[in-house]
C-alpha cells in the first residue's frame, strides 16, 4: 500500500460539517460531526480515486501504456 499525503478541509456549517480535498477535486462530503466529516471524506477520497482509475483503464483499453507507481515528495 502507498501513502500519498493530502489537505483536507473542514467547514463548520449549520447542522455539520462540509469537508473536501484541495488537491482532488470531486473528493467532497458532509457530516453531521467533524467525526463524521473525516469518516466520509476518506471514503469520497477512495471513491474518486477508483472511479477515475476505472475511466482511465476504460478510455486507454486498447492503447500500449506503460503503468507504474510514482512516488512525489513536497
Amino acid at each position: 500500500m502507498r501513502h500519498i499525503c493530502l489537505t483536507a478541509a473542514f467547514q463548520e456549517v449549520p447542522g455539520g460539517y462540509i469537508a473536501f480535498v484541495e488537491e482532488l477535486p470531486g473528493a467532497n462530503t458532509q457530516g453531521a460531526t467533524l467525526d463524521e466529516a473525516r469518516t466520509n471524506l476518506a471514503e469520497a477520497i477512495t471513491m474518486v480515486l477508483d472511479a477515475n482509475r476505472t475511466l482511465a483503464d476504460i478510455e486507454l483499453s486498447d492503447a500500449d501504456v506503460i503503468r507504474e507507481p510514482i512516488e512525489v515528495s513536497m
